[in-house]
């Protein structure tokens, strides 16, 4: 199957100005990554705050330029695209933000918020009610919602309208962004499941940015796991969880709950906060905070290496096997 999107060495450079004591200069937030994402699946990218992986999505999504790189949507480069054409694209492309409230204009009832889409992009003659209706259903909210406003509505229920008010346009790309943060566990499994249920009913690809493993676990096809802006393991999802490779997935994974009593986990801990990217580290730099690291980390850039349905840039891969360290 072809990809709907494919990344390529993409590169997101921010212009940082110089204060009394240091000269302007400019940060790559995102370095170098590369992924694919097919019709109808679903990519998550995990990584800590401050890795890169919601300035990936905004890249993709228009709302951050790419410094380098490419961004193909079905074949068409979106990295210089003038805006006007790329608006067309947002009826293909769009983007749900993080914070489920906040990111609804409170002066504007339900209805108003989920048919916004087609008074932005000018699509004249459609029975509003009608479709505000449909939108609601389509995300299992009655339909007196509709007259509601932001702060009469619980946060899941936010979140819904933010899923109606997105999928408005029927399009085939959904970055949802943190998709279940600050809601109960609950909640989280109820909108995980209408996303699995959408998908499967609409056929949409979903980019799916999130710090949390069990989101990633529950519902994507692959995953990339981001640190300092570039992918440090990439892969099938069930591959990348089973049998990890990179030892900041080891960490990650190890921080996280495991729902399975039985299973063998390398317990690794993370040492000390990930560096600024303004002064990156030289060679592989996890190597700071790597409990693996050698002498040959801090200086040789680690290339990727294929392992199976997987990828990862490690000299010293985790060995599940023998349950230590050994070469690639």
């Amino acid at each position: 199957m072809s990809a709907l999107l494919d990344i390529k060495d993409v590169v997101v450079r921010f212009a940082v100005r110089g204060g009394v004591f240091s000269s302007a200069g400019s940060i790559d937030a995102v370095s170098g990554v590369s992924l694919s994402i097919e019709e109808g699946k679903t990519y998550g990218i995990v990584g800590e705050s401050g890795s890169g992986k919601t300035t990936l999505a905004r890249a993709v999504a228009g709302l951050h330029h790419a410094s380098e790189g490419s961004i193909l949507y079905r074949g068409q480069e979106l990295r210089d695209l003038p805006e006007a054409q790329f608006r067309k694209l947002r009826r293909e492309i769009v983007m749900m933000f993080q914070d489920p409230i906040g990111s609804l204009s409170p002066r504007l009832s339900v209805k108003s918020l989920i048919t916004e889409p087609f008074r932005i992009q000018g699509m004249k003659g459609r029975d509003l009610d009608a479709e505000a209706r449909r939108l609601l259903a389509m995300v299992g909210l009655p339909p007196e919602f509709a007259a509601r406003y932001p702060y009469q509505i619980s946060g899941g229920q936010a979140r819904r309208v933010g899923v109606a008010r997105a999928l408005a346009l029927d399009p085939k790309l959904l970055i949802a962004d943190e998709p279940t943060a600050g809601l109960d566990v609950s909640i989280q499994g109820e909108m995980l499941n209408l996303l699995a249920r959408l998908q499967d009913e609409l056929g949409l690809a979903i980019m799916i940015i999130t710090h949390n493993l069990n989101v990633v676990r529950h519902i994507t096809d692959r995953v990339g796991i981001m640190y300092l802006g570039k992918l440090v393991e990439e892969g099938e999802t069930d591959t990348v969880f089973s049998a990890p490779r990179h030892p900041y997935t080891l960490a990650l994974l190890a921080a996280n709950p495991e729902p399975d009593p039985d299973a063998q986990l390398m317990r690794i801990e993370l040492q000390g906060e990930p560096p600024s990217i303004l002064n990156r580290p030289t060679g592989c730099e996890f190597h700071t905070r790597c409990p693996f690291a050698q002498a040959r980390c801090s200086t040789d850039v680690p290339s990727w290496q294929v392992a199976g349905p997987a990828a990862h840039r490690c000299h010293l891969p985790a060995s599940w096997e023998q349950d230590k360290v050994c070469p690639a």
